[in-house]
């Protein structure tokens, strides 16, 4: 099936590489994030009662802590890609379409430089902790496996912002994020009501 814009035109090529990205990026983000917050739901439930009744459960704390590590950082991506994140609203909304669109750009380069380095440097920090072959206390598995959701979490987040840019050259329109288009909201107090 032939993908189309809004206005029944086909997509460029850049257009359907994002689109499909976007999809492939998003499926495993909502994945990640749906298991993250289920699993850490049910063993902290599950804990709770254990050690009301039984005995506490000997790994649910290292866990927990693998799980919320892992739902930060799969969440910057998904933050990104909602554009959930710290920006300047108000400033960007004063501007004119045109404007607006020039600094959507420039912050999403910066911010993709800065995910980079990120990504690069928590690769680093991986890698080191991997040749030192520290192990958890209570499971004894290797350390670094809580730590590999690092340098995907910021890779997926520059890629997100590459998508933005990518969005904002193709698109007529300025747009925050892939998938949220820029627009003003208004909000109604009571004096402008009928």
């Amino acid at each position: 099936m032939n993908e189309v814009n809004k206005d029944d035109t086909p997509l460029t090529p850049f257009q359907k590489i994002n689109l499909y990205t976007g999809r492939l990026v998003n499926g495993v983000e909502v994945s990640i994030l749906v298991f993250c917050v289920a699993a850490l739901g049910i063993l902290l439930i599950t804990n709770i009662f254990a050690r009301t009744f039984f005995e506490s459960i000997y790994f649910a704390e290292e866990v927990s802590k693998f799980l919320v590590i892992l739902t930060t950082f799969a969440g910057v991506s998904y933050g990104v890609r909602k554009a959930r994140h710290i920006r300047m609203g108000a400033f960007l909304d004063s501007m004119p379409p045109k404007m607006e669109k020039f600094f959507i750009v420039i912050i999403c380069v910066i911010s993709a430089i800065v995910m980079a380095i990120m990504c690069w440097a928590s690769w680093e920090y991986l890698t080191n902790a991997m040749s030192r072959g520290h192990v958890t206390a209570a499971l004894r598995v290797p350390k670094w496996t809580f730590y590999v959701i690092v340098p995907i979490g910021f890779g997926l987040a520059c890629i997100q912002y590459i998508r933005t840019i990518i969005k904002n050259f193709t698109e007529k329109d300025p747009w925050q994020s892939p998938d949220q288009q820029s627009e003003y909201e208004d909000e109604i107090t009571g004096d402008n009501q009928l």
